[in-house]
């Protein structure tokens, strides 16, 4: 198995941690019922949909909406950085930080894609 492949499913991995942390901690933030909905469903749902629609050709798979690459990073950061933000902000620093440093981690495992996606 190539690198490449371990970091692919890394990355897919961190990305559905991702959705299930927004899951998590919406579900925590909200005070009344419509709020927890929207934070703990409709928020991770977003960010599913803007994950798989505005993508780089080829990243792997097909675009449906094509990105420039360092779009697309700004795209998977942000979401990561909600994602690991929701977690502090429910008082689950020390997931958040785990989660922080897998990212770190499979990004750096996964450079050759992030120079591909800047330059």
């Amino acid at each position: 198995m190539s690198i490449t492949a371990i970091g692919l499913g890394l990355h897919f991995l961190l990305e559905l941690c991702a959705l299930a942390a927004m899951v998590y901690a919406g579900f925590r933030l909200g005070d009344t019922l419509p709020v927890r909905l929207l934070l703990g469903v409709v928020l991770p749902i977003a960010a599913a949909l803007v994950w798989g629609v505005f993508r780089v050709p080829n990243d792997p798979g097909a675009a449906i909406v094509a990105v420039p690459g360092p779009l697309r990073l700004l795209i998977e950061w942000a979401i990561f950085g909600i994602a690991i933000g929701m977690l502090f902000v429910v008082g689950q620093s020390v997931w958040a930080t785990v989660f922080l440093a897998a990212v770190a981690v499979d990004y750096v495992i996964m450079y050759e894609r992030v120079l591909r996606l800047l330059g």
